[in-house]
């Protein structure tokens, strides 16, 4: 069996989304269930501080590399029947479902939370923030967290024409 670009890719590829899903998998049963038992100030500072840290080169290679290189494994697989097909659905998937989810619904809520001076806001103001923050990222971070799942799963689905092949 002869390993190629092409291979290298895909492999690359479902690595990557792999690892998106598994990371947003994660944060839904550890992170999510843990804020929900903090106080408003409490919670409101975690998000801040985790939102600030998690701009960092190991979650972008896997937030932006996986749909750059299942792009590029698509692309690649053009004219091979189906398993284009599996891997474009696996992109479009990731792309509207993860990458857009985060990118339109998540990051302005965590820009929104970001110029927050929170020891500038009475209690009220911290619950009725937090209160509209936590339930809408929540809700964001569910749909992202399934896509990406669901484009992990197609894209192992995408394998089995090669299995077959072989």
């Amino acid at each position: 069996m002869e390993i190629t670009i092409i291979s290298v890719t895909l492999f690359s590829a479902i690595v990557l989304t792999g690892l998106s899903a598994g990371f947003f998998y994660a944060w839904s049963v550890s992170v999510i269930p843990g804020t929900r038992k903090v106080v408003e100030l409490t919670y409101l500072e975690s998000m801040q501080s985790i939102n600030r840290e998690i701009l960092n080169p190991a979650f972008f290679l896997i937030f932006f590399g996986s749909p750059i290189l299942l792009g590029i494994s698509t692309f690649q697989h053009y004219g091979y029947g189906i398993q284009f097909w599996i891997l474009l659905g696996a992109t479009i998937t990731y792309l509207i479902g993860t990458f857009g989810v985060t990118a339109f619904g998540n990051v302005p809520l965590n820009d929104a939370l970001d110029v927050l001076n929170l020891s500038d806001l009475s209690e009220s103001k911290l619950l009725n923030f937090r209160n509209h923050y936590e339930q809408k990222w929540n809700r964001l971070h569910l749909i992202r967290t399934v896509f990406a799942l669901l484009s992990f799963v197609i894209c192992l689905i995408g394998l089995f024409p090669q299995i077959k092949a072989l």
